[in-house]
């Protein structure tokens, strides 16, 4: 009977285990994990506020702080260890006259970031795929 309760007990820890596990990070681990997202990110910006098309966007913008949730985004959406804690995208958006243009131009930012750094291109379209929906919540419906 103490063997069957051990066995048990066992089974329940290893269950316990693995429902907290992470799911696979290798797509994270392919951008260079936080570090990696951190380098890209700011890539990203220095393209985004150097691009005519985008810049006027980021006018009196809380720079550091868009960076820092941008890796956390980024970094939930390749099945890293982070937490996003940032407001949703539709609030974060909403007023900014953003549309399909403005949002490409950023893409195309990004995607030169990813390039810089070396992302694999499969890579880049899995990333790219996550994110592309997003167009809904960040576009101006006024």
């Amino acid at each position: 009977m103490t063997i069957r309760l051990a066995a048990f007990m066992l089974a329940l820890l290893v269950s316990s285990a693995s429902a907290g596990a992470r799911a696979d990070d290798a797509l994270y681990q392919q951008f260079g994990a936080t570090d990696g997202l951190t380098k890209i990110v700011d890539d990203m910006y220095v393209n985004v506020l150097a691009d005519p098309r985008t810049a006027p966007y980021f006018e009196n913008a809380p720079i550091k702080r868009i960076k820092r949730k941008l890796v956390e985004q980024i970094c939930v959406l390749l099945d890293g260890p982070c937490v996003y804690t940032g407001r949703s995208m539709k609030r974060t958006h909403e007023g900014h006259a953003i549309d399909r243009a403005a949002f490409n131009a950023v893409v195309e930012d990004l995607q030169a970031a990813m390039d810089k750094n070396g992302v694999p291109f499969h890579a880049q379209n899995k990333l790219l795929a996550k994110l592309a929906p997003m167009y809904r919540e960040v576009q101006d419906r006024e």
